[in-house]
């Protein structure tokens, strides 16, 4: 049978600083079909393209990347200031009412790091521009300097709330993980449940309260050497067993007709 279709949220970009594509991480794709064992389909995060209806009857579930360009602060109520770098608004306005509209329905998704953040701004939270700027946080952003393999390598430790649904997924109240990201969680939505967090206190780990369907969203980034990894593989495999179900026409209780 064919596997079910993770829609994978893309990023603008531009090839030799003059040809624009909308391009998605390797890594993203491997994860999705090596390890949740999906389809994984590039979307052109841009509502010139697609719609959020359009997306959620073609895909059976939503990755909703990391990206340098961060979520406009006008989603959230602030002005933009030179610490909150680049935007997209194209992908602004698919992927909020798009985590708006899964959570309501129950269809699975996964964010990961801006993904993360979106998740936050969807339901109505807020973001600090710079969490390095914190007194007593740390400095999350990966390294200037080194490889690939050194800038997504464990950096910090991230703690769960005791049994909890990451603790219980994972089999761990503490892990260590890769941390990419400038930005992070100010005040978190009004049904935005953080049930992990870095030594320094960074929200790290959150899901959507009364929510029907799968909804974890990490700020780190699971998706490096995800089949490898003892802490991103049953992450990817419990989204990909929510994909499976939304594919086979299981609905969530709370969203039976």
């Amino acid at each position: 049978m064919t596997r079910p279709v993770v829609g994978i949220i893309g990023n603008r970009g531009l090839v030799n600083d003059r040809y624009p594509v909308h391009e998605g991480g390797q890594i993203n794709s491997e994860a999705v079909s090596q390890v949740a064992d999906c389809i994984p389909l590039l979307i052109p995060a841009d509502p010139d393209y697609v719609s959020v209806e359009e997306l959620m009857e073609v895909c059976d579930g939503f990755l909703l990347t990391g990206g340098r360009p961060n979520v406009h602060p006008a989603e959230y109520g602030e002005e933009p200031t030179e610490k909150h770098g680049t935007f997209d608004r194209a992908r602004d306005a698919i992927t909020l009412p798009l985590v708006r509209a899964c959570v309501e329905s129950g269809q699975p998704f996964f964010g990961i790091c801006r993904g993360f953040q979106e998740v936050n701004v969807a339901m109505g939270g807020t973001l600090h521009p710079e969490i390095r700027e914190i007194p007593g946080r740390m400095n999350h952003r990966m390294p200037p300097e080194g490889t690939l393999e050194e800038g997504f390598s464990n950096r910090h430790t991230v703690h769960f709330t005791p049994g909890g649904r990451f603790a219980t997924l994972l089999g761990a109240e503490e892990v260590i993980t890769n941390t990419l990201h400038g930005q992070g969680i100010c005040q978190p939505g009004g049904r935005i449940v953080i049930e992990g967090r870095a030594e320094d206190g960074t929200p790290e780990a959150i899901y959507v309260k009364d929510a029907p369907g799968f909804t974890f969203s990490v700020q780190w980034h699971p998706e490096w050497k995800a089949a490898e990894d003892p802490v991103s593989r049953p992450l990817f495999e419990a989204f990909g067993d929510a994909v499976r179900a939304w594919a086979r026409g299981e609905r969530p209780a709370a969203c039976v007709a």
